[in-house]
């Protein structure tokens, strides 16, 4: 069987098995990523990063975005299902490639890396790295979400950032670390492609010198709760600071159990950018036998 050099990585507790994959040889399918993913036999992760040069790529996303990013991440959940984007899995394939000295930063000290989501832009910041998730939007239907040990079913707000999440407000601590995210939330209706359920608490003051403040826990499709979820952070900035209406502010911290993240809205000409911002750590390389 052959032998698999890999690196692990993680963002704020979010953690992944990256692989280098650039002429596209590898051709994982679900039960591989599922094993590597698993932390009892495998690896262990939230999910895998495969970095393919978009050149070789025949994937329609990385075919798309060949003339604007070198580099595709073909990023899967840890149970092997595709996502379309990964906000903190994204800042470790930075890191990984410019370490590695697979990419550097253009003369505008942005690098661009294709998604299924679309091409971002990533920069390093003070915390790390950013990364420009695009233009964020909301939509009109929003479910009702059920979750183990949530005495009742709250509203939850629909926001994409090229991934799908559901975004719950809660009033107090102790719903939030009362709830069992070992399970699975239910929505109703429930989104055809499912979708990442966040369930955030305001801090109190909500605001302090200029920036807004949550706290947050995730439960990802494809992977169960994780410590963190950078687009999730972002989906979460975003709902609590559209609930707060006129004169919210523009920058949030948001804390999850893996650490903190900084969410940053920029008006622009096509829409409300948001950015994301964070710690990216090589953890350590190694080889696996793949089955």
């Amino acid at each position: 069987m052959p032998q698999l050099a890999f690196t692990k990585g993680q963002g704020t507790g979010n953690d992944f098995v990256v692989l280098a994959d650039p002429d596209d040889e590898l051709d994982l399918t679900a039960a591989q990523v599922a094993a590597l993913s698993d932390r009892h036999f495998g690896v262990g992760a939230d999910g895998v990063l495969r970095l393919v040069r978009t050149a070789a790529s025949d994937d329609p996303a990385a075919v798309a975005a060949r003339g604007a990013a070198a580099w595709f991440m073909d990023y899967r959940n840890a149970d092997g299902s595709l996502a379309e984007m990964c906000g903190n899995g994204i800042r470790v394939v930075a890191r990984y490639l410019l370490d590695r000295a697979l990419a550097e930063l253009d003369e505008d000290g942005v690098l661009p890396i294709g998604t299924r989501a679309g091409v971002r832009e990533i920069v390093p910041s003070e915390d790390g790295y950013a990364v420009d998730l695009g233009v964020w939007r909301l939509s009109g239907s929003d479910p009702v979400v059920h979750a183990a040990d949530l005495e009742v079913g709250r509203p939850g707000l629909v926001i994409d950032v090229g991934n799908p999440h559901v975004v719950v407000a809660l009033a107090r601590d102790e719903e939030l670390d009362g709830i069992d995210l070992g399970r699975a939330p239910t929505l109703e209706p429930a989104p055809p492609g499912g979708a990442n359920v966040e369930f955030v608490v305001p801090a109190e003051p909500l605001v302090v010198d200029g920036v807004g403040r949550i706290r947050m826990r995730v439960h990802e499709r494809g992977s169960g709760e994780t410590l963190s979820c950078g687009t999730g952070v972002a989906a979460a900035a975003l709902a609590i600071r559209h609930y707060a209406g006129d004169g919210a502010p523009d920058e949030w911290r948001v804390e999850v159990p893996g650490g903190r993240l900084s969410v940053h809205v920029e008006a622009r000409a096509d829409g409300e950018h948001v950015w994301l911002s964070g710690p990216a750590e090589l953890v350590y390389s190694g080889t696996i036998t793949l089955g």
